[in-house]
């Protein structure tokens, strides 16, 4: 009998993590290295963590991800965002309390285009009224 598994897609800013979760005793593999190797500061490494620590369920699973784009705190969001979506396939009743801590909506703020004419999204060019 295959062993089953939980895949879910979890985006943040340009990142995009796959991450797949399965009955173990919670093991992390990012880009098939381990959370310590991948993530050097231990704030990313609570992100990552958070959703398991809300359903009590942080020694049930181990999760694979393979993650790209963006930065470190992108992609540790994206992890974040995808085991969320996991648990969710794993468990409907832990919908009400994810949900109350925010994790399910994706965060949907992204770097502002440049404008032509300008120097920036919002930053123009110094006035000279001569």
């Amino acid at each position: 009998m295959a062993e089953e598994s939980f895949y879910a897609t979890g985006k943040r800013k340009s990142s995009i993590a796959r991450v797949w979760l399965k009955p173990g005793s919670g093991k992390f593999k990012i880009n098939n290295q381990s959370i310590d190797e991948y993530f050097k500061r231990e704030t990313l490494k609570m992100v990552i963590r958070q959703p398991f620590g809300l359903t009590a369920t942080s020694e049930n699973y181990d999760v694979f991800a393979t993650v790209r784009g963006g930065g470190t705190s992108g992609q540790a969001g994206a992890i974040k965002h995808g085991i969320t979506k996991a648990l969710l396939e794993v468990n409907d009743n832990f919908r009400p309390i994810l949900k109350k801590a925010g994790f399910i909506t994706r965060d949907s703020r992204i770097k502002e285009r440049k404008k032509y004419g300008q120097k920036g999204a919002r930053a123009r060019f110094q006035y000279s009224k001569r």
